[in-house]
Formats: structure tokens, sequence, C-alpha cells
């Protein structure tokens, strides 16, 4: 796959039980996967706002995006994979680490600007925020050590200037 195939969706839609399998399905039938799907009320907790990455041909998006905006809970259904965006994701990464090996993980820590959210004496838990690139940059780094557990929450995004997300 080519970078063309990675998209970045974005979905206002009503706050209503049921939209989101609604949507999931219409790229279920496209054979689009779903790699991350953000969901949260927006500023009128009657609407949420959906940020969806997936991986696929850029005609079967075209087809996604025109059936999801036909649901009726579907306000607005914006492919952002081409345009000028704000995107970030956060990591939780717990690492096992021991007193000698915890200098090298706290040079990775400054480098990438992480935070250290807790501390024990066989391991640490980092947060890091960034872009996509970045995270990934930082687990590949961690990898030399026992990463014990991995959390991320999918790319969230917001145009830039005066276009809607």
């Amino acid at each position: 796959m080519n970078s063309n195939d990675l998209h970045t969706i974005s979905l206002y839609v009503s706050n209503k039980p049921g939209v989101l399998a609604r949507i999931a399905q219409v790229f279920a039938r496209r054979g689009f996967n779903i790699d991350s799907l953000v969901v949260s009320s927006a500023i009128d907790g009657n609407y949420s706002r959906m940020t969806i990455s997936a991986k696929g041909n850029p005609e079967g998006l075209d087809q996604i995006i025109k059936q999801a905006s036909k649901l009726i809970d579907v306000l607005h259904c914006i492919d952002h994979s081409q345009e000028s965006v704000v995107s970030k994701e956060m990591a939780l990464i717990k690492i096992g680490v021991d007193s000698e090996g915890r200098p090298e993980v706290l040079q990775l820590v400054e480098h990438f600007g992480c935070k250290v959210v807790d501390f024990t004496e066989s391991s640490l838990i980092l947060m890091v925020t960034g872009d996509s690139g970045k995270l990934d940059a930082l687990i590949k780094m961690l990898g030399r050590f026992r990463v014990i557990e991995l959390v991320r929450t999918g790319k969230v995004i917001m145009a830039r200037g005066d276009e809607v997300t």
C-alpha cells in the first residue's frame, strides 16, 4: 500500500445509539479496515465528532464518503488525507526497566518530549503526544527495552484556518 491508500476521515454525527455501528458497516462493506477510531462529544452534547483512520483504495473511499453522508445521523463526512490539518495522537507506554536501564529510557523521554506519569522500582509509564510518525519512532526506539503494555488513542485532527473539520 502506498501513502494514497491511508485516509483520515472526519464525521460530524448525531450523538445517538447505533450511529457508530452503521458507519462501521459502511467501511466493512467496502473492504476497508478501520485502523483507528476516536469518538467524542462535540461542543453541543447532541453531536459527536468522529475521526477514522483507514486503509484502502481512493475509489472505495469516495463511495464510503457518499454512503456515510447519506446516513440520517451524519451531518457531514470529509476526507482530510490531502488537506492541511493539525493531527495528534497520545500513547501510554509501560516499560519494564531496572535502575541500570533507567537513565537510557529517561534520555529517550527527554528527547521525545514524553512525560513520566508513573514510576516504580521495576517500571515506568510514559505519556507521549504528537503525530503518528513521532509515536512510531519512539515505540521503535523503546523496542530494545521490555515494553509491558502500549495503549494509543488513535489520531485526532482539526482542519487549519477557517476550514471545517
